[in-house]
């Protein structure tokens, strides 16, 4: 299935950012190469979430049972182009099952193991999925059943196949003639992930592998050459969206090293991961460094063996980066990015001030040196003229194209055609400010911008300053409706301690002493015990919204 037309393949490939290797290509090379070398290791706690036992392959064995596997699929009728819905925590049986369909031409689309009904539904008419895959039980609920029961809904799926199912298929014979006959393009398409949702129903990014190897050299570029030697590497973000499967699958593919799986979270087991596997690279989303950070036990946490740590999915707090310096000398890089192929990387050596790197990006159109690929280009475009912005402190849309963008979105031809402009650039729903010295800055999202007395604020800039605060292990900014101002700021915390009494006077006393704009003060406060976040760790602020919108009408209710 090759989704990208043909004059920007042609573009590409004449630079040389394209070329004829595929993903499977890196696989069956690394196999090859490093045949004794360890790729996955499960998880420790894989018995109590999936009832199998903890596996740690090499290449070697890895190889011979992602061809069994995809021997199997084929004997199932599944094969070139066949869209198969993956829902499977980060078990090395996951990484197994992408790569065997990859090795028949197939397409996986993984879905969060939490998703239900609803978004299973809309995901698998859309993409005529051939085949399904999960598991009985996890963490209580039975996600095999619930297919079972829509499956009349959907005439396409043939395949309902379980873990336990998968594992035995992947122990069978192996038809290497038959295999080896199948043809693949690089400009086929590898994934069909899906974008997180959190307001509407989620639209398909389908990757190809030019794609994906496009974004790796992006990521390499950034943190440096991770092929220099075998990288192992904590994968602890759900292999479901650019995050997980980018560091948890492609660049374990692109770069041949070793995966350790580790999903959902859990402290323990991820102190002893890092205590005990050698690990040298990890990716941790912002709420998970600020968790490390604040856990009791965070004294006996050993990263002497790590080399590279990347944070993502939101900009990260300065507090944070600045005590992973101090504690372990451990310079974290920042991503920003989404699951459409966009990716900007700020890390040390590009920019060293742990403050600044919390919250700015290169700006390739000035700092050209460190624009990571040949044909990667940035804009910033004000949101009601449509006009580039150029001058310091201006504030617009960023829009991004380059040979790591998606081709468009999966059977929506008409979001596809709002989301790029006529010069092939995607608009990404985000807003950046021009920073001097040749940085641009994560402001909001367009959606989550909170407008006080005709104030811009940014919920993002009032979190991570928050994340800061020593009683606060979480928290969330909201919009809340404003007789006077229009909006007003709520918002909702964590306390560190459940039984600590947090007041707003403490918040906003603590926020004063960062030298905030007296207008970015919050008026309203909520304790909560949990802030919502959708399955890849962004903020579910519709939810936090209706809560607080909920309550002042009760309240005005009761004093009317």
């Amino acid at each position: 299935m090759i989704l990208t037309n043909k004059d920007e393949i042609d573009f590409y490939t004449d630079k040389g950012v394209w070329t004829d290797q595929t993903l499977v290509d890196s696989f069956l090379n690394n196999v090859k190469k490093y045949p004794q070398r360890i790729a996955l290791v499960d998880p420790l706690n894989k018995p109590q979430l999936v009832d199998l036992p903890v596996l740690r392959l090499t290449y070697a064995e890895l190889g011979a049972k992602v061809d069994a596997l995809a021997t199997a699929f084929l004997a199932r009728g599944i094969g070139k182009d066949d869209i198969v819905i993956i829902q499977l925590p980060n078990i090395v049986e996951l990484a197994m099952t992408y790569m065997a369909l990859a090795r028949i031409g197939a397409i996986f689309s993984p879905l969060p193991i939490q998703w239900r009904e609803k978004e299973f539904n809309y995901i698998c008419e859309l993409s005529k999925a051939k085949a399904y895959i999960s598991l009985e039980n996890f963490g209580g609920f039975n996600n095999i059943e619930m297919v079972k029961n829509l499956s009349d809904q959907h005439p396409t799926l043939q395949h309902i196949i379980t873990l336990p199912e998968l594992h035995e298929m992947s122990t069978g014979p192996a038809d290497m003639a038959q295999l080896d006959d199948i043809k693949l393009d690089a400009n086929e398409i590898f994934s069909l992930c899906w974008s997180s949702g959190t307001e509407s129903n989620s639209k398909g990014c389908p990757m190809s592998h030019n794609n994906w190897n496009a974004q790796m050299q992006v990521l390499a570029k950034a943190t440096g050459d991770w092929s220099k030697r075998c990288q192992v590497t904590l994968c602890t973000a759900p292999m479901v969206n650019m995050t997980g499967v980018g560091i948890g699958l492609v660049n374990w593919l692109y770069f041949g090293g070793t995966i350790v799986f580790h999903h959902p979270f859990d402290g323990e087991v991820f102190f002893e991961q890092m205590n005990s596997e050698g690990i040298t690279t990890t990716l941790l989303v912002p709420a998970l460094l600020n968790m490390i950070l604040k856990h009791p036990n965070v004294d006996s946490l050993n990263l002497s063996t790590v080399e590279n740590i990347l944070t993502g999915s939101a900009p990260p707090s300065a507090w944070s980066l600045s005590e992973f310096k101090k504690r372990w000398n451990i310079d974290v890089s920042s991503a920003w990015g989404q699951t459409e192929g966009t990716a900007i990387i700020s890390c040390a050596k590009d920019i060293p001030d742990a403050q600044t790197r919390s919250r700015c990006y290169p700006n390739w159109v000035i700092r050209h040196d460190e624009n990571p690929v040949d044909g990667v280009k940035i804009k910033i475009v004000d949101v009601d003229s449509q006009q580039v912005l150029t001058q310091v402190g201006d504030i617009g849309q960023l829009a991004y194209k380059g040979p790591n963008v998606f081709p468009g979105y999966y059977q929506r031809p008409d979001i596809s055609a709002t989301s790029f402009d006529e010069d092939g650039y995607f608009y990404t729903g985000d807003l950046f400010r021009i920073e001097k010295d040749g940085y641009i800055s994560f402001f909001d999202r367009c959606k989550d911008i909170i407008i006080r007395g005709g104030n811009n604020i940014s919920a993002q800039e009032i979190e991570n300053m928050l994340q800061g605060h020593p009683d606060i292990l979480d928290a969330a900014a909201v919009a809340m409706p404003h007789e006077r101002l229009g909006e007003s700021i709520c918002v909702y915390v964590v306390p560190k301690d459940a039984q600590a009494e947090l007041a707003l006077t403490s918040i906003t006393d603590f926020m004063r002493a960062q030298g905030i704009a007296v207008y970015k003060l919050p008026e309203r406060l909520e304790i909560i015990s949990a802030i919502p976040r959708n399955p890849v760790g962004k903020i579910i602020k519709a939810e936090l919204r209706k809560k607080v919108i909920a309550k002042l009408k009760t309240e005005d209710a009761l004093s009317a």
